[in-house]
């Protein structure tokens, strides 16, 4: 369901994959949705995470470290969806691990696994035809990302690509948790529904339940990251399921209780 059929803000979490250690990855997953998420970003560790602020980078160190590859992440994914996942899962990561892997494989051994598609942060629109046509051929997701610096005229294009829904970063830089969203946010969404009809989901600062229903009224969807790394992080390795349970249930107003 979408969330103009929905009429309210979906809630889309991101969790790095093998992170805090890769037998703990189906269980906060099933958690997220059970807590309310209404699909999931599963982040694929890279050595070099550029767009990444130091909270998600961490996280990636300490997944490679726990020996989670590409391969690794769709087993994981697998084996959510057999235990009963059912959102959407939308692979984020960045292209060297898709490549090595092979763009065609990665991307069918993703469909066969579960997976519903593919953000890929380093991807060029003008580099992205062959990956987009086999994204098409396997019905997975292609959703590009759209930053304040993009111009009207480049947003116009990169629509035409997207077949879901439009991934806008809110600010330039990297992710990371922060107090107050941009006070030019509401003006850089109205831009670019000006170019497309697309649905839009905003991520990159979003933080707190105050954010998400900030940009519940301009957009239709939030990306929440490293606030749920963080909230991890903060459970020192006991309990990490429990702590986002409480965490998203309160962002969503999710009662899992029945």
């Amino acid at each position: 369901m979408s969330a103009r059929e929905a009429q309210r803000t979906l809630f889309m979490p991101y969790l790095t994959a093998g992170y805090p250690h890769p037998k703990e990855t189906v269980n906060l997953l099933l958690t997220l949705e059970k807590s309310g998420a209404d699909a999931v970003e599963l982040g694929i560790p890279f050595t070099d995470p550029l767009a990444d602020g130091t909270t998600i980078q961490k996280a990636n160190e300490i997944a490679l470290t726990a020996g989670t590859t590409f391969s690794g992440c769709l087993s994981l994914v697998k084996e959510a969806r057999s235990q009963g996942l059912s959102i959407p899962v939308l692979l984020m990561g960045y292209a060297n691990p898709f490549i090595a892997y092979g763009e065609e494989k990665a991307i069918s051994d993703a469909a066969d696994a579960g997976a519903d598609g593919f953000i890929v942060v380093d991807l060029p629109p003008e580099e992205s035809k062959d990956f987009v046509r086999i994204c098409k051929q396997q019905n997975m997701s292609f959703v590009p990302l759209i930053s304040p610096t993009t111009t009207s005229e480049r947003i116009e294009y990169i629509s035409q690509i997207a077949d879901t829904f439009l991934y806008c970063v809110s600010v330039t830089g990297t992710t990371g948790k922060r107090e107050t969203l941009p006070s030019d946010l509401k003006a850089f969404i109205q831009r670019i529904k000006e170019k497309t009809d697309l649905p839009l989901a905003v991520g990159f600062g979003i933080s707190t339940q105050s954010h998400v229903t900030q940009v519940g009224k301009i957009a239709d969807a939030v990306v929440m990251g490293s606030a749920i790394i963080s909230v991890i992080d903060a459970a020192g390795g006991v309990n990490a399921a429990q702590h986002i349970r409480e965490f998203v249930s309160h962002i969503t107003a999710h009662d899992d209780s029945q």
